[in-house]
């Protein structure tokens, strides 16, 4: 028998809700979809009992649960989860349970010819026992971050239905287009009052993130000059070929697909264009904040020695930093970091801590000023047709935050 009744059920209605952020959008939240499903998430936190619930001007919603303690030292905690999904199809997802999965056999994904297989997928051998959600392998799953979302919520409700519960002031938000980078710019860390917060963001069972990249993302430009290819010695410029010029002159293994722990890289995102013209799309990621400026200097230094070769500018750079490493704050503060550990090996759920290969919103907004590390929610091979989830890791996830939230106020 589950522990939490409607976790389950939460989630699947979740994903049923197309939610993609928009890149190319230019509002705040970027999609009309975020905002339906923002107010649909405003309305069911005031009817489970929690207060003072209501939208900030950046389209995140703010809800709290006050102290039911006497005891002012305690700590207000927040837990934060995003509600878009990334750039693959998250329109009319079909969800497929597996009860008492074996951990050995091949999942078919509905009728699309793909499968989970535990060759490619081995992490599916750690299930044996648990009821996983799949796709059907025509769209993502929507686990990241909806299962966080999920999660949160049920343990809210949890704690206003079992009054019982000691707890200190808490503090909850969910928020748009955290998977385009912008989500979380403006989030207001003084309106949502919380000492320290979590992102419920992350992966697999035991996960807890306090270190992330550095990011970046840059646009290279490149003005070439077309003439008929049969007059075009001396005189063509080829936009195209300056480009691939421009890419090989970056170290050849500072890719993603050659890197690993906290090795950084350049990774070329799209190539467009033609003879006239083209543009490079890149993320540039480093652990370490020294070399992650060495990184985008490196752009700037190609570009300005190819411009030297032709005598005026023919390749533009721009570069805007998305998030840094919160471990870089999150070391002077490690309350957040240690109470989770706790929580975690005070039920039996050994605490992955590795730097993250990525981002959260808690990057961002720890370097707000509120420290935010990320807590594991559950999803694997998320972005995509193979993504899965644990409803026992979900319930897990749930155990942690309220294990959290119950040490915080022991003495």
């Amino acid at each position: 028998m589950t522990k939490y009744p409607g976790l389950t059920e939460r989630f699947l209605k979740y994903i049923e809700v197309d939610t993609q952020s928009d890149e190319n959008s230019e509002t705040v939240p970027s999609s009309p979809k975020e905002v339906a499903f923002l107010a649909d998430l405003t309305e069911e936190l005031t009817n489970i009992g929690l207060e003072n619930v209501r939208t900030m001007d950046d389209g995140y919603v703010f809800a709290e649960l006050s102290s039911n303690i006497d005891d002012e030292q305690v700590p207000t905690i927040g837990f934060i989860a995003h509600v878009d999904t990334a750039d693959f199809n998250g329109a009319n997802i079909k969800p497929q349970i597996i009860e008492n999965y074996d951990g050995r056999s091949n999942i078919k994904l509905g009728t699309s010819g793909y499968q989970l297989t535990t060759a490619e997928f081995p992490s599916l051998k750690k299930y044996a026992g648990h009821t996983l959600i799949t796709t059907d392998g025509t769209t993502l799953l929507g686990a990241d971050d909806k299962a966080g979302d999920a999660e949160i919520i049920t343990a809210a409700q949890y704690l206003v239905e079992h009054p019982e519960v000691k707890h200190g002031p808490l503090r909850f938000a969910f928020g748009p287009d955290e998977e385009i980078g912008i989500g979380a710019d403006h989030f207001d860390v003084t309106a949502f009052g919380a000492d320290f917060a979590y992102t419920m963001d992350g992966g697999p069972l035991g996960e807890l993130e306090w270190e992330t990249f550095n990011a970046a993302s840059a646009t290279v430009n490149i003005q070439g000059r077309n003439v008929h290819p049969g007059t075009a010695k001396n005189t063509m410029i080829n936009a195209i070929q300056l480009a691939f010029d421009f890419h090989a002159q970056l170290p050849e293994y500072d890719r993603p697909e050659h890197t690993e722990g906290t090795e950084g890289f350049w990774h070329v995102m799209s190539i467009e264009g033609n003879p006239e013209e083209a543009t490079l799309r890149y993320i540039v990621r480093d652990h370490d904040r020294t070399i992650f400026e060495t990184r985008k200097q490196k752009l700037l230094d190609v570009a300005a020695n190819f411009n030297k070769k032709f005598g005026e500018e023919r390749v533009k750079v721009s570069l805007n930093d998305q998030y840094y490493n919160m471990g870089d704050i999150l070391k002077d503060d490690m309350r957040s970091v240690h109470l989770a550990e706790k929580a975690m090996k005070s039920i039996d759920i050994k605490p992955i801590i590795e730097p993250v290969r990525g981002g959260t919103d808690g990057s961002k907004i720890t370097f707000l000023g509120l420290p935010t590390p990320n807590i594991f929610a559950g999803g694997e091979n998320m972005h995509g047709r193979f993504e899965y989830v644990s409803t026992n890791v979900m319930e897990q996830a749930t155990d942690v935050i309220l294990k959290i939230i119950q040490l915080a106020q022991e003495k």
